[in-house]
């Protein structure tokens, strides 16, 4: 039983390792430094160009990083209709992480 639950210990202490602080800081600046441009600006095209940039991003992302972000949703930061939404979740959700 002490073995089982060591296991255990050890399996979700591994997995908080794979997310490591400087992927939450790297995904955290490039979301926040990207999303300001979006809220402000005018030019779909311009928003277009960040959608295509942050959905790249989250291809090459950490794993488990993309999955604590998403909670479960699908497309989470990959769908037009709910971009703005998905990026103000994934900047605060960044956020507390990092603290």
């Amino acid at each position: 039983m002490i073995r089982f639950i060591n296991q255990i210990r050890s399996y979700s202490f591994k997995n908080e390792l794979m997310i490591t602080k400087d992927s939450i800081e790297s995904a955290y600046c490039f979301f926040h430094q990207k999303y300001q441009v979006y809220a402000y600006s005018n030019s779909e095209r311009q928003k277009d160009d960040i959608e295509y940039a942050i959905s790249s991003y989250v291809d090459e992302m950490s794993p488990e990083l993309y999955k604590r972000l998403a909670n479960g949703r699908e497309e989470f930061l990959l769908t037009h209709n709910r971009f703005a939404e998905d990026m103000k979740e994934a900047i605060k959700t960044l956020s507390e992480l990092s603290l």
